[in-house]
């Protein structure tokens, strides 16, 4: 099998299904081509198997002739031997046709879901996404895997019409008029199977949203009693797929049934009519052999044409999926003309609350709303189009969405923790600085995340692999790598939120003194908005924002906001607002070990 090439697919047709194929079709076209053309080669070269045989029959046998027996024992020789080899590149072929259509559906849906970025969860069920993932990649695959062996049925099929209408008419009419009638019959199952497995996949992306749902909340769902609730809906979701499937099964069992009954009574029939004009002497005993021969080939075009009305179908509902995918669009919009970034240096801010980020700076936001934290970093990180904050001079939304992220990276305890070594889930395709490796990068990051210790607990070190979503590790651990991972991005302005809520006292202590020092050493500006309401992390901040009501109320330093702001105090205290403890905060300030 030759490698695929790694190349990228550009930018599909998603007006319509049929569009969408004929894109992928094109994609490959040489491939397809090269399929095709063996396809042809091999059902045609067996099409023509029966006839060299009853030529060896009447001019080699009947005649006693040696020279003639040889000589056409010769052509069916030969014909075996390029059938064979002509079977073997029609399979090579179709298989690369299979991967092929199947990656550069891989690649289109994933780069689209990239594009869509984190929109894409509210947009469309994760069910749904997996399936496109595994199932129906492969059913838009198959539906080229089968063309080479379609294309070489319709071909051998006229092939064998022609032939047996130029020995006898009435049969060559048998074979014209009884192909169309049984692709008739499979025309007519191929609707309902359509509709029928429609329904069956619109079901299984909902069970398997559901499934990802419970997996993910099982934890939860034990700990409030849910768990047999979710089991007995997750139990009859399953029967009404089961019972969707079963009814799929009764048209695909009737299409598996067409294809070997009806090819049967044709050949049948065929066969009856050669008899009969052999025993009237209207065609010789080879001629009878040779249309034998043709009805037996029959049953494979004919069953071709059912397997290929069954693929098509489904993959023909697979691509319907997909278009959906593909026109989902972000709400994060791409400006016609984006205007030219400013230089490093500049402020964010945001009229709306009245918030301003200034590079070199540690600042630490305390909201009152802890659901306010979640939607300035949004905001600011324009992941959503609320408001209209501005780099420098420059609105957001008039920079290129690329930019924006390579300049401004919001981290919160959702983000998403991949598979692969520790290394490479930390530091990604990060470039290391000159003259140092990328570990270097890696473990002084992990040490203002004050996250060396994971690292050692490890058997392989960075060379350790990390399980799906994290899950060899524990919440707090996850937290730590996260911030690390975010601090070797090195965005100009690095947004966190909560980046220390599942950490110890100590932990969250040295996280908060090492972070401002790690990030100020980096080069260029660097600005960090930490979102927090830990005392620990408050006094180590350079200015404090205070928001409440979506506005900035007051800003200054930890202990002059305690001084001064008895909601703030009340806020960061958990509502033990005495002056010892007010007090004792303050005294916090650079105070603490590292």
């Amino acid at each position: 099998m030759r490698q695929l090439p790694a190349r990228d697919p550009g930018v599909p047709d998603s007006r319509s299904v049929n569009r969408f194929l004929l894109w992928v079709w094109r994609e490959q076209w040489r491939s397809q081509a090269l399929g095709v053309f063996w396809g042809m080669a091999w059902m045609v070269s067996i099409a023509m198997m029966p006839a060299m045989i009853g030529r060896a029959i009447d001019h080699g046998l009947l005649a006693r002739s040696t020279s003639g027996l040889l000589t056409w024992t010769g052509v069916v020789l030969g014909l075996s031997v390029f059938a064979a080899v002509a079977g073997a590149m029609r399979h090579r072929s179709a298989m690369t046709n299979w991967l092929a259509a199947a990656y550069i559906t891989v690649q289109v849906t994933a780069r689209h879901a990239v594009k869509v970025g984190a929109d894409l969860p509210k947009l469309i069920a994760s069910g749904d996404v997996l399936a496109i993932g595994t199932t129906d990649i492969e059913a838009v695959g198959g539906t080229f895997d089968i063309l080479a062996r379609l294309t070489g049925a319709v071909v051998s099929t006229i092939v064998v019409a022609i032939i047996m209408l130029t020995t006898s008419v009435p049969l060559g009419l048998v074979v014209l008029i009884g192909v169309p009638v049984t692709l008739g019959c499979t025309v007519f199952l191929m609707r309902p199977l359509h509709r029928r497995q429609d329904t069956y996949r619109e079901l299984q992306g909902k069970l398997s949203d559901q499934t990802v749902d419970i997996a993910q909340g099982i934890r939860i769902l034990r700990g409030i009693g849910g768990e047999d609730a979710f089991s007995a809906r997750y139990a009859a979701g399953s029967q009404r797929l089961r019972g969707i499937g079963i009814r799929v099964g009764r048209v695909e069992s009737l299409l598996s049934a067409e294809e070997v009954l009806l090819p049967g009574l044709l050949t049948g029939l065929v066969t009856w009519l050669a008899a009969h004009f052999a025993l009237h002497g209207e065609i010789t005993v080879g001629q009878l052999v040779a249309f034998y021969g043709y009805a037996s080939f029959l049953v494979m075009p004919l069953a071709t044409f059912g397997e290929a009305a069954n693929s098509v179908t489904r993959g023909h509902v697979a691509a319907g999926h997909v278009i959906r995918l593909l026109r989902i669009n972000s709400p994060i919009t791409q400006p016609e003309s984006p205007v030219a970034p400013p230089p490093s240096g500049v402020l964010l801010s945001d009229a709306d609350s009245g918030l301003t980020i200034t590079p070199g700076e540690l600042l630490a936001i305390a909201c009152a709303d802890p659901e306010e934290a979640e939607r300035l970093a949004n905001r600011l990180a324009r992941y959503v189009d609320d408001g209209a904050p501005t780099l420098g001079d420059v609105p957001l939304k008039d920079l290129s969405v690329r930019v924006v992220r390579e300049r401004i990276l919001a981290a919160g305890n959702a983000d998403r923790v991949f598979t692969g070594t520790l290394r490479s889930s930390l530091a990604g395709m990060t470039n290391p600085p000159e003259g140092g490796g990328i570990d270097a990068v890696v473990m002084e990051a992990l040490h203002a995340a004050s996250a060396e210790d994971i690292v050692a607990a490890l058997d392989g070190g960075l060379d350790a692999e990390v399980e799906e979503k994290g899950r060899n590790f524990s919440g707090g651990q996850l937290q730590r790598l996260r911030l690390a991972r975010a601090l070797i991005a090195d965005p100009e302005f690095l947004i966190a939120v909560e980046a220390t809520s599942a950490v110890d006292a100590h932990t969250e202590a040295r996280i908060a003194a090492r972070i401002g020092a790690y990030r100020a050493s980096r080069s260029g500006p660097r600005a960090t908005a930490l979102f927090t309401t830990s005392p620990l992390v408050l006094s180590q901040a350079d200015v404090v924002a205070y928001v409440e009501d979506g506005r900035v109320v007051a800003t200054g330093r930890h202990g002059e906001l305690l001084a001064g702001q008895p909601h703030y105090r009340a806020l960061v205290t958990r509502g033990e607002d005495d002056a010892e403890t007010a007090e004792s905060a303050s005294s916090q300030q650079g105070v603490v070990r590292v």
